[in-house]
């Protein structure tokens, strides 16, 4: 693809506006890796974000980077990717993150992004902008992650509750909690693993599209890489504690071996997500384990009008990020 004429400072602009994307995500979506360890008081809060922070960074050691290729390279068309474009997705991103924040609404920060990209692309040339396998494979993820998650929650809680049919209720308890380290640990490197690459993507696509790096695409800059899971690390150990009680305490009621089963599997969705370059919502993924858990034990321990509004937000995440990237990729011509 040519280079896109723009200037050094706008390149750092955007840079920094992404590596401000990528700490909101750690800091929305910590809930997702500490909520169930918190609530069911495993381990303390500020002690939980900062495993989940310190795993989140690990993360660049365990993954290889499909996420990245695929947000990079896979969701729009290189060709129509410029400033105004990264511009206009950032910003969807992250006043859709803000809003959802501050209303302790546990929406995706993954689909906020991808719907950044798409309305952006839209606006600036058409449908033909996007890349149809991409943008399907993530959208139907949006469905797939939910109940993969609970799936796997339910035939873990199962297969717990058989493995443990014999024993006290305190010994349950107390092989529970040990496993929840584990288990939280798991999945605080799943949400690094594939929640940094995809601002590693975004990143990597403005530095081709200036002409400031190489489009192989097995290969950004490592500074790229060590700044990406450095910022979402951080975001993380800030923590966005307005979600995690809405998490871990309000779908259904969670004890320590309901937490272990829901964080096993919805880490397992997350690696093999990753392994396939699937940009997944890890926010998605663990409410339906969570769900996935207490309707084992008895469909009215979850509570299906929480569960409903979640939903919502998630159906709403892809259209209002794209809506608002459009705004701003109008916006973005008269200011960058």
């Amino acid at each position: 693809m040519d280079a896109v004429n723009m200037g050094l400072g706008v390149v750092i602009f955007l840079v920094a506006l992404a590596l401000v994307f990528d700490f909101m995500n750690g800091f929305h979506d910590s809930a997702n890796a500490i909520a169930t360890v918190v609530s069911t008081r495993v381990m303390k809060p500020h002690t939980a974000v900062m495993m989940a922070a310190a795993c989140n960074v690990a993360a660049v050691f365990v993954f290889q980077l499909h996420v990245a290729a695929t947000v990079g390279k896979g969701t729009i068309e290189p060709a129509i990717i410029d400033h105004y474009v990264v511009f206009g997705a950032l910003v969807g991103a992250i006043a859709w993150n803000i809003l959802t924040w501050y209303y302790g609404i546990p929406s995706s920060s993954s689909h906020a992004l991808i719907g950044g990209l798409i309305g952006a692309a839209l606006i600036k040339a058409g449908p033909s902008a996007l890349i149809a396998g991409g943008v399907l494979k993530t959208v139907a993820f949006i469905l797939v992650s939910p109940l993969l998650g609970m799936v796997l929650g339910s035939l873990m809680m199962v297969a717990v509750s058989w493995l443990f049919r014999s024993s006290t209720p305190r010994r349950v308890d107390k092989w529970s909690r040990r496993l929840q380290l584990v288990s939280a640990s798991a999945y605080a490197l799943g949400h690094g693993g594939n929640d940094a690459q995809k601002t590693i993507g975004i990143i990597w696509m403005l530095l081709i599209a200036a002409g400031m790096s190489g489009d192989d695409p097995s290969s950004p800059p490592v500074w790229v890489i060590a700044a990406c899971y450095g910022a979402i690390g951080l975001g993380t150990a800030f923590g966005g504690w307005r979600i995690i009680k809405l998490m871990g305490q309000k779908i259904t009621h969670l004890r320590p071996v309901g937490g272990f089963c829901a964080q096993t599997g919805g880490a397992a969705t997350l690696f093999m997500a990753t392994a396939l370059g699937i940009p997944v919502s890890t926010t998605h993924t663990i409410t339906g384990a969570i769900v996935g858990v207490g309707a084992t034990r008895k469909l009215s321990a979850v509570r299906w009008g929480i569960a409903g509004t979640i939903v919502w937000a998630w159906v709403l995440t892809i259209p209002c990020s794209a809506l608002i990237a459009a705004l701003f990729w109008y916006l973005g011509r008269f200011v960058l």
